[in-house]
């Protein structure tokens, strides 16, 4: 059992030793979220043995929002901020949501809250979003994932399912979407072992590996869509710059226009597919 005293000063020095940039943040975050002493010496611990800051508090930062982050959940990045930004510049009043590789709900929680201009979703409980008009669809493959975004997603009555992408929702949702946001796992198998160790240790492989060339999830999304966007409807999802060619091509070859939006600030790649 730790016998560290939770001081700020002794917070700040332990997570400096052990490699945390941002040691003096951490520390601040920590303290805040911390019910009790133990809470907090138990949770500098668990940071100190390297989980992510996000699973030790239980909650990630994502467009302005406290996300519920669960342990083993995908933390979502705050590059994805531009798909999101990118997507509310195409969602209307009352759109039909899905987003697919759903894992916190992050995006859709985030997108649905910007529609309804609330001001922010906490998951401690002390704010939460009103309803926002759309109707919101959220699936992923990991059961963990799914609790979670149930959780998120509870807050703008979004619906979440459990199974492979498309095969568990609705059939009723078929031609009907406006908006389809996926996070797909995109980094190639070959390239998953030289990801951060938080990332790769403490983050389902499932929402990482994006196959040989990091586009296998992205083909099967992409390949389906058109039977599942509304006409007009808009299919958005983050890609690498040196994938961009590849995954231009794979939205094409399903019927969709493609083009793409980049974020310099933020190393933010995102493909945009529209439905005719």
């Amino acid at each position: 059992m730790s016998t560290f005293s939770p001081s700020p000063a002794a917070i700040v020095a332990r997570l400096r030793a052990a490699g945390c940039v941002f040691a003096e943040d951490e520390a601040r975050l920590l303290l805040d979220t911390a019910r009790t002493p133990g809470d907090l010496a138990a949770m500098v611990d668990r940071r100190v043995a390297g989980l992510p800051l996000e699973h030790v508090l239980g909650w990630a930062e994502f467009c302005g929002l406290r996300v519920a982050v669960d342990a083993g959940v995908f933390v979502p990045r705050r590059r994805t901020e531009f798909l999101v930004h990118q997507a509310a510049a195409f969602t209307r009043p009352g759109a039909v949501i899905l987003d697919l590789c759903c894992g916190s709900g992050a995006l859709s929680t985030a997108l649905a809250t910007l529609l309804a201009g609330t001001e922010a979703l906490d998951a401690t409980g002390t704010r939460g979003a009103e309803t926002c008009g759309a109707e919101v669809y959220a699936a992923d493959i990991d059961p963990a994932a799914v609790a979670c975004a149930r959780r998120n997603l509870a807050a703008v009555g979004g619906r979440v399912y459990e199974g492979d992408l498309y095969e568990p929702l609705p059939a009723t949702l078929r031609g009907r979407v406006d908006v389809l946001l996926a996070n797909v796992p995109y980094v190639p198998t070959g390239e998953v072992s030289l990801l951060p160790a938080e990332a790769r240790d403490h983050e389902a492989r499932v929402a990482l590996d994006g196959g040989a060339d990091g586009l296998d999830i992205a083909r099967r999304v992409t390949a389906e869509a058109p039977a599942w966007l509304a006409p007009g409807g808009h299919l958005f999802f983050e890609t690498s710059d040196r994938q961009v060619p590849s995954a231009l091509e794979v939205v094409a070859r399903a019927g969709l226009s493609a083009r793409v939006a980049t974020c310099e600030e933020t190393d933010a790649t995102v493909i945009i597919g529209t439905l005719p």
